[in-house]
């Protein structure tokens, strides 16, 4: 019995590890159209009785502005073209911060985890969530390659109630493409990256 379970578990995690390759290279050259952050916002809406429309549309890297950009690598991730996926002193300071508060308070997630929770793991504050979120890590640095993390981040963040991706974001508060979007406008979006539930996003309107 112990070494059919043994087998069984063998199995099991040869499977995952196959399919979780396996989809890496599958997302490493088609558009993520569905996350499931963005399947759960729509669950919470159903369970309250409301209808969420979902805004995301996908465009390529050279369809966004430099702006928005240099703003999300300025404010999220300075050194996103230099470590390998981790930021260790980030970490370690998350680390000893949820240690202090006795849960969860900080991710200390660099751009590329943020990119493997978003299209990979659920947004559940706890430390398995942590763990598969640091192993998809690993695959996206490996098979990916930091421009195409970068894409992929752009166009699967939440920005807003339904709003996916920069394009979705710069249509619907600026009534402009990702490609033109100015500073300022950059700046705005970047501000709603990190608590984009908490943010009324009304006061973007009508930002030029």
């Amino acid at each position: 019995m112990a070494r059919r379970f043994v087998n069984i578990c063998a199995v099991c995690a040869a499977v995952f590890f196959a399919s979780s390759i396996a989809m890496v290279v599958f997302y490493r050259f088609a558009p993520v159209r569905l996350t499931p952050l963005m399947l759960l916002r729509k669950l919470d809406a159903f369970d309250k009785g409301e209808r969420l429309t979902l805004k995301h549309d996908w465009v390529s890297i050279e369809h966004i502005s430099p702006n928005m950009i240099s703003s999300v690598i300025d404010s999220e991730d300075a050194c996103f073209y230099e470590h390998g996926g981790f930021s260790y002193e980030d970490m370690l300071d998350a680390f000893y911060r949820n240690k202090r508060y006795g849960c969860i308070v900080a991710g200390g997630s660099t751009i590329s985890q943020q990119t493997a929770k978003n299209v990979f793991c659920t947004p559940a504050r706890t430390y398995t969530r942590k763990f598969f979120e640091a192993y998809f890590t690993i695959l996206i640095e490996l098979f990916w390659g930091k421009q195409r993390i970068l894409e992929v981040y752009l166009n699967v963040i939440e920005l807003g109630d339904g709003i996916f991706g920069v394009e979705s974001a710069a249509q619907e508060y600026f009534s402009t493409s990702a490609l033109h979007l100015n500073y300022r406008q950059s700046e705005s979006l970047t501000s709603i990256i990190p608590c984009p539930q908490c943010w009324n996003t009304r006061w973007l309107y009508g930002i030029e």
